[in-house]
């Protein structure tokens, strides 16, 4: 048992001091504000106060961030450390206030205090301390957790950091089931006055000579077979144990043959009235019926709200029960339309209507870790100032970012891809990515992103 003292505790300093070493590190830890408690504690211990308490501790000096009450406005003067940033430096034991770091970029603090949107009303990844300071492309606090697991070790051998191993999560976005069926004869018609060049292959797909060029879905299913076994439906529940292991760690056997499930996530668009941003077939429709539900039957599956829904507020519980309706079973996950979310509210709108896992936290703008992590983590309310029962999955790779965002071409969207692969590795955490089905179809504009995709799964 790890020993934390403080002059005082707070529902922040809980938070983070759970999410550090019991969600990273794997080891129980209690905190006190007993200070001859501390004295004698014969296990690991910190002192998190201005001052030494005893001769044998690890001391970070605390700053007042995690004593705080309310959001305010933070000074941050970055500086460097062992090759990567570090920030709320201190004249203690630790070079830097770890907890309140950790604090700030996990809450996405910055996000609850004035800011600039873009033009789809999110937060501007430009505004964000990640991007200013270089550090976007890393899990900054994955990456200080471990040095502070080697700290604790020096002063204390005994200490050991459980490691569940990294995990790969592959998760999908329907937003456009199909680029021409089930559009209806007015959306095609549109469709072809506005895309003359589009004609001949809509019309061979519409009448069936030719696949729709985003129906990706049996190539993906067969793409899976490769990596996943049957899972039985007892995996599929969204339980605790499943919100607590998320993923399956990834190894191999001596053959260098892979040993892990692929677990994906899909998350469907119901939509009941199309719209500029909203462009997925219509949820009545029996094509898309028979979609959802054979997706349900072999994969997790999600709610991606509509771009209504974030304007609308009733329309999320509306479309939450028509994708249950169409699975067959309760829809507890979810991601944002567009990413196009704003804390708090949009994170307290989920919990009141029962989703309990959320896959928005990432930028619809650039690729990189929002909130500095490649671990799940449970959103904390600063507004609030509580830990919720919200799962936050965070994902780092969107193929959308590296084409439309980023202008990479598919071997350069490899080559980031490898980079997001290797630096979750290394910092033991979830790489979780997001893919479109119209990129893995046969749309010439997407020319070579299938086969990109298909070599990267085939390297994780």
């Amino acid at each position: 048992m790890l020993l934390i003292y403080a002059h005082i505790t707070s529902a922040r300093l809980q938070y983070i001091a759970q999410f550090i070493f019991a969600t990273l590190h794997g080891q129980q830890c209690r905190i006190t504000i007993d200070s001859e408690e501390f004295k004698h504690h014969e296990g690991p211990k910190i002192n998190y106060s201005d001052v030494p308490v005893s001769g044998n501790e690890l001391w970070i000096k605390n700053t007042p961030l995690l004593f705080e009450e309310g959001i305010q406005p933070q000074t941050i003067n970055c500086f460097e450390l062992d090759g990567t940033k570090a920030f709320f430096k201190t004249e203690g034991g630790y070079p830097f206030d770890i907890f309140a770091a950790s604090f700030y970029l996990l809450t996405r603090y910055e996000e609850y205090l004035p800011h600039t949107k873009d033009s789809y009303g999110r937060y501007a990844h430009e505004n964000s301390l990640a991007f200013k300071e270089g550090f976007l492309q890393l899990p900054l606090i994955n990456i200080w957790s471990q040095e502070l697991a080697l700290r604790i070790k020096e002063k204390f051998p005994a200490y050991q950091v459980k490691k569940d191993g990294f995990r790969f999560v592959p998760t999908y976005d329907i937003d456009t089931a199909y680029s021409y069926l089930y559009k209806g004869l007015w959306r095609n018609l549109g469709r072809v006055l506005r895309l003359p060049h589009t004609f001949f292959e809509r019309t061979a797909v519409l009448i069936g000579r030719k696949k729709d060029p985003f129906d990706c879905y049996e190539w993906l299913h067969q793409l899976h077979s490769k990596y996943q076994q049957q899972l039985s439906p007892a995996d599929e529940d969204a339980s605790q144990v499943e919100r607590a292991v998320v993923g399956v760690p990834t190894d191999r056997n001596e053959q260098g043959e892979r040993k892990f499930n692929i677990r994906p996530v899909f998350f469907f668009l119901v939509a009941e009235k199309s719209g500029p941003y909203d462009k997925n077939i219509l949820p009545h429709k029996d094509a898309m019926w028979r979609l959802v539900k054979k997706h349900a039957s072999k994969y997790s599956i999600g709610l991606h709200p509509s771009w209504q829904s974030g304007d609308k507020a009733h329309l999320l519980a509306a479309e939450k029960r028509q994708l249950e309706a169409m699975a067959e079973k309760a829809v507890t996950r979810t991601r944002q339309h567009y990413i196009r979310f704003n804390l708090p509210d949009d994170y307290v709108r989920l919990i009141d209507n029962g989703l309990t896992d959320d896959y928005s936290m990432g930028y619809g703008s650039i690729n990189g870790f929002r909130a500095s992590v490649a671990t799940p983590f449970y959103w904390f309310n600063l507004q609030a100032d509580e830990q919720t029962s919200l799962l936050v999955h965070p994902f780092c790779y969107m193929e959308a970012n590296s084409y439309y965002e980023q202008k990479m071409t598919p071997a350069e969207a490899l080559r980031e891809m490898t980079h997001y692969l290797d630096i979750c590795k290394k910092a033991n955490g979830t790489l979780c990515t997001i893919w479109h089905n119209n990129f893995l179809g046969t749309d010439p504009v997407f020319t070579g992103w299938k086969e990109v995709y298909e070599e990267f799964l085939g390297i994780v």
